[in-house]
């Protein structure tokens, strides 16, 4: 048995762009059904949702059968959850909050087996690679990871170049609600200053060869974001879709 390649990984460096969906339900259930909509990715997020890792593991494999990529959201950039989520199977990380060019350096390490990184080796007890059975996983793992790194602050911002080139950061997904508390617009993330620093920064990653990502629950800024240049870009939530179709269903049989 071989390693399996990692293809929202090579066609985002190969300049596709990918869309897909943000899930916060937490769910297998939901996240099959996900799954088989078509998205390009779905991002299972483990920052602001009630995922743990037996929660993930779940999701994981009732995404498997179908053609959508997951990718994790962990809460935060640690070396010891890194490697755990790698050795339940997740291929693609989206790291929150990296401000700095070191930062973004030890997220690499922390994907990447020795002597290249820190990655504790259990390959035998890990579903990523058939329980020792992948013939080729510690050989191949490190090329086959992809790494997206979630800058999102006004020091993220001023390193944006530098993250970027870090070696082994795959993409740069900049992040609209934090970025604009960051700015002093909280809950604003439509205000003409942060939407103004969101397409500087596509720009600069775009003149860098880095691409760029971000998330939006309005059609129309996800397809201006798109005709920007973002390489991925999540186009809705499903929380916010099911609490939409909930609310007007509600509202509907309200008496008058």
């Amino acid at each position: 048995m071989q390693t399996s390649e990692t293809p929202f990984k090579y066609r985002l460096l190969a300049g596709e762009t990918l869309t897909g969906l943000w899930l916060g339900l937490a769910n297998p259930y939901t996240a099959e059904m996900a799954a088989t909509a078509g998205f390009d990715w779905l991002l299972l997020d483990a920052e602001h949702s009630p995922n743990d890792l037996k929660g993930l593991l779940g999701q994981l494999q009732a995404i498997a059968p179908y053609a959508s990529h997951p990718i994790v959201r962990p809460p935060v950039g640690d070396s010891v959850l890194i490697k755990q989520y790698l050795d339940i199977g997740v291929q693609t990380l989206l790291v929150p909050m990296v401000e700095t060019a070191d930062q973004a350096a030890g997220l690499v390490a922390a994907m990447r087996y020795p002597p290249g990184g820190i990655r504790g080796v259990g390959h035998v007890l890990a579903r990523a690679a058939h329980w020792g059975a992948v013939d080729d996983y510690l050989a191949r793992a490190d090329d086959e990871l992809c790494l997206l790194v979630q800058v999102e602050t006004l020091r993220g911002l001023e390193n944006l170049e530098a993250i970027a080139a870090t070696e082994g950061v795959d993409g740069v997904f900049i992040g609209p609600a934090d970025l604009s508390a960051s700015m002093g617009h909280l809950g604003d993330p439509g205000h003409t200053d942060v939407r103004t620093a969101i397409h500087q920064a596509i720009t600069r990653l775009r003149a860098v060869g880095k691409p760029a990502g971000i998330v939006t629950v309005d059609e129309d800024e996800a397809r201006g974001y798109l005709d920007a240049g973002c390489g991925f870009v999540g186009v809705g939530i499903d929380t916010l879709l099911l609490m939409k179709v909930m609310h007007g269903l509600a509202q509907r049989f309200r008496p008058s």
